[in-house]
């Protein structure tokens, strides 16, 4: 996780990416396993306590893929990047807490100040989310 904490600013309980498997110039690919005590309110455990919302998996996508272009591009790429827009958003199934998230990130761009992927996550080889997202350079 330390790897994951020095391309990205988010920190717990806020950082949904364990480790980075993979990281190429087409690709990248890594990995999340969310623990039932990353709920963020009372009212979450009321509503379903076993699954992972849906926009947490695609907020997990988008660290992913922004944590392999920071390392893709090293010092290169200065600022502070963030998710400007999510053009397409697909989930599939449900995950449950304790499963093992398998993101698989394609760069659709990767510029110095915008970025933008697509990818699916996986839960046991079975898509369970996908999404499409741009990411700009603030500051």
């Amino acid at each position: 996780m330390r790897e994951i904490e020095n391309l990205l600013p988010h920190r717990d309980p806020f950082l949904y990416v364990d480790h980075l498997l993979s990281v190429t110039i087409d690709e990248i690919v890594g990995t999340k396993i969310f623990d039932f005590s990353e709920l963020f309110s009372p009212n979450d455990a009321a509503a379903d306590p076993c699954f992972v919302p849906g926009m947490i998996l695609v907020e997990s996508l988008a660290q992913c893929g922004g944590a392999g272009a920071r390392k893709l591009q090293g010092t290169s790429s200065e600022g502070l990047f963030g998710l400007a827009g999510i053009e397409s958003a697909c989930f599939h199934a449900y995950v449950e807490f304790g499963k093992t998230v398998k993101m698989i990130v394609k760069n659709l761009k990767l510029g110095s100040k915008v970025v933008r992927q697509s990818g699916v996550a996986y839960v046991d080889d079975v898509p369970v989310a996908e999404a499409t997202w741009t990411c700009i350079r603030f500051q």
